[in-house]
């Protein structure tokens, strides 16, 4: 977790708008940004999806295999490379079946909806407004049900 006092590198901004555009032209011409493509591999008749992400996962394994062995901290934040591991729990489980919900029916997931949005694919707005506003409700569903839990616990 960074802390909130330091600086972080002033290329950090720029990078991560890098790494985006990256990210996004990737999904676009792999055509993982098209609903159709994305429902085709949900009911079995397309697998390009499955390469897609297994490449991302190789990548992805390698980077986090190695980097930390060649430095001891981010260049760009300087935050200490850690394992932050999170337990599988009831919030998991239903947060994930709510997201398998959402992807199966819009056909589309949070990334892959900007860079639908990028190729033209205007209806997907529909799909980002339920995204803000699922996670604007849920938001507020946690902050009262921590409220709650406050209240109850001072009750005591």
């Amino acid at each position: 977790m960074s802390s909130p006092d330091r600086t972080e590198h002033p290329l950090f901004a720029p990078l991560v708008l890098v790494g985006g555009l990256i990210f996004g032209f990737g999904l676009a011409y792999s055509q993982m940004a098209r609903p159709e493509v994305v429902l085709d591999f949900l009911q079995f008749e397309d697998f390009g999806l499955v390469f897609v992400m297994f490449g991302a996962a190789i990548v992805t394994g390698i980077a986090f295999f190695l980097v930390p062995r060649i430095r001891d901290r981010a260049p760009m934040t300087g935050d200490a490379y850690e394992r932050r591991l999170k337990s599988f729990d009831r919030n998991v489980l239903i947060g994930g079946s709510i997201f398998g919900v959402g992807w199966g029916l819009s056909g589309i997931c949070p990334g892959a909806a900007y860079a639908s949005l990028g190729i033209g694919n205007v209806t997907i707005l529909w799909a980002l407004v339920g995204m803000f506003a699922g996670a604007y409700l849920q938001g507020v569903w946690r902050s009262r049900s921590q409220d709650t839990d406050a209240t109850a616990a001072s009750a005591d």
